[in-house]
């Protein structure tokens, strides 16, 4: 019998449940915070989410700055500036609050204010060598999972491309994840975030880095997301069903942050850095032609997959579990709103060399179950037009 081989599990320590954003203050102040630089986005601001923060810092005297120009996608000079401010105001603690564009974003602020240089000279694996100063986070979406994962993802618009840094010094210290903080989505973000969650869950169980101590979280996430997501989205104040997406979605973030993901994300990341769209959106166009083309490399695998979907897999053979498989996500998709096509959003054939030299960059293509070229990841951009 030949043994596994050897294999490490990094996470935050997690809160989780309804109300426990209000317990900030707290953290910060066990951290010895005498200034925190929150950083969020205006949307979080205006749904009170922000407030929150704020009055959990003053309760413990703890004084603090607000710096909120962060994109959708985060960008290089935005990251730059929160660093600024940061070092301007002296502030020792960063707590990000937001969906994955103001934690990715306080995440690389902790980054660039540990090594004093450009964002840009982290890009790849295990490039940090300074660690970040305390880094709370406080999700108020379920789906991007960069408050528990060792990924932080940047848009460089001078090149329309993203970049992604993956180190375990990426993870943050805490994360707060709090069900209630979700009741602020609208339905199309809620569906981005929620395909994100499985994808992730899809992509960490088959990749080549997968294990034993991240299949039980991917396969429970797949389990939650797919039972939940459809009814949560229909019923957006049942905050019970908010709590079992935002389960599965941190779930799903403890399983491919340490397995790593493949080519759905290696092409949705140059996707989003191309036409900045939403990262969920990406991943929506992409899944099921990805599923199709890395089928055959992990036939056992995705039918566990395909069982833990809901599907009756007895007595087919794997040509048919695949098309069960690829039926059920596209149909997944279609009821929570998702009916795109690259084309529907310009992208044209003449773009696909341009998109496919950049998602063979990515780092997650390094985990993908099939072996891929260019050419692969061309012709499967081509069946997602």
């Amino acid at each position: 019998m030949s043994l596994s081989p050897l294999r490490k599990f990094v996470s935050p320590e997690i809160m989780f449940g309804a109300g426990c954003r209000h317990n900030v203050g707290n953290y910060a102040k066990t951290f010895g915070a005498r200034k925190v630089l929150v950083v969020t986005d205006p949307g979080v601001i205006a749904a009170g989410w922000v407030g929150d923060v704020e009055a959990s810092l003053q309760a413990q005297g703890i004084d603090y700055c607000i710096y909120s120009a962060i994109s959708p996608n985060p960008r290089v000079e935005e990251v730059m500036l929160g660093a600024e401010m940061y070092r301007e105001n002296h502030c020792d603690v960063i707590v990000a609050v937001g969906g994955g564009s103001p934690m990715d974003g306080g995440k690389a602020i902790g980054i660039v204010v540990a090594h004093g240089r450009s964002i840009l000279e982290f890009e790849g694996v295990d490039t940090l060598y300074m660690p970040s100063p305390p880094l709370i986070l406080i999700p108020t979406t379920a789906g991007t999972s960069a408050d528990v994962s060792q990924f932080v993802i940047i848009s460089n618009q001078q090149e329309r491309m993203k970049f992604s840094i993956v180190s375990k010094a990426a993870v943050p210290d805490v994360s707060l994840i709090d069900p209630e903080t979700t009741l602020s989505m609208d339905p199309f973000l809620s569906a981005c975030t929620g395909i994100d969650a499985l994808v992730h869950a899809i992509e960490a169980f088959v990749s080549t880095g997968h294990g034993p101590l991240t299949d039980p979280h991917a396969l429970e996430a797949m389990r939650l997301i797919n039972n939940n997501l459809v009814q949560m989205i229909a019923n957006p104040a049942d905050i019970a069903l908010r709590e079992k997406i935002m389960l599965g979605s941190m779930q799903a973030g403890l399983a491919f942050s340490n397995a790593i993901l493949g080519a759905v994300h290696a092409m949705s990341h140059s996707l989003g850095g191309f036409l900045d769209l939403p990262h969920g959106l990406c991943n929506a166009v992409l899944v099921e032609h990805v599923v199709a083309f890395n089928y055959n490399s992990a036939p056992e695998r995705f039918k566990v997959i395909a069982e833990t979907l809901g599907i009756d897999c007895r007595g087919l053979n794997h040509r048919q579990i695949r098309t069960r498989l690829v039926e059920h996500l596209i149909a997944l998709k279609r009821t929570i709103g998702f009916h795109e096509t690259l084309g529907l959003h310009g992208v044209s054939t003449s773009d696909i060399p341009f998109l496919s030299q950049h998602a063979m960059h990515d780092p997650c293509i390094l985990t993908n179950p099939r072996e891929s070229s260019q050419r692969d990841v061309e012709v499967v951009y081509g069946e997602a037009l």
